[in-house]
């Protein structure tokens, strides 16, 4: 049997290829974060980056796009067993959407200092007024999210 961190490590390189999966004319726009969601069995429902600049779309978050491709695909929006991996700590939009979609399990990579949601600046996940708590491994393959955000920014 794979390992729990294992396994994270493994998502988290799967979230790493769709975050540098951006097209070249939108490559230097869009932030590269990628997101994926998968089920109770570790199978891939979804998988986005973010797409703000090329959909010119406030919300178009990689993790809110790959929550409603989950919802699509499981026919539901309760995502009750699945896992979401990103790139970069959730912002207090995307850690809202995936509470309210019932998100088993979050595993995120690079810590965001600047607008993070799951433990920099606030912790909406583990917020205890919420009906929905869901498992968090922060920092997961940090060094690789955060060289992709370096390289990105251009520090």
């Amino acid at each position: 049997m794979t390992s729990r961190t294992a396994r994270h490590e493994q998502w988290m390189r799967r979230a790493l290829a769709v975050a540098a999966s951006t097209p070249l004319e939108t490559a230097a726009l869009d932030v590269p974060v990628g997101a994926v969601v998968l089920d109770s069995d570790g199978r891939e429902l979804a998988a986005a980056r973010n797409e703000r600049e090329a959909g010119a779309d406030p919300t178009a978050h990689a993790e809110v796009l790959a929550l409603r491709a989950a919802a699509a695909e499981r026919g539901e929006w309760r995502l009750a067993g699945c896992t979401l991996v990103v790139t970069l700590e959730p912002c207090t939009m995307c850690a809202g959407a995936l509470v309210l979609a019932r998100i088993d399990t979050l595993v995120f990579g690079a810590w965001e200092p600047k607008t993070g949601a799951v433990g920099s600046l606030w912790d909406v996940v583990r917020d205890r007024r919420l009906n929905h708590r869901p498992e968090v491994y922060g920092g997961v393959l940090e060094k690789e999210c955060v060289e992709l955000m370096r390289g990105f920014f251009g520090r």
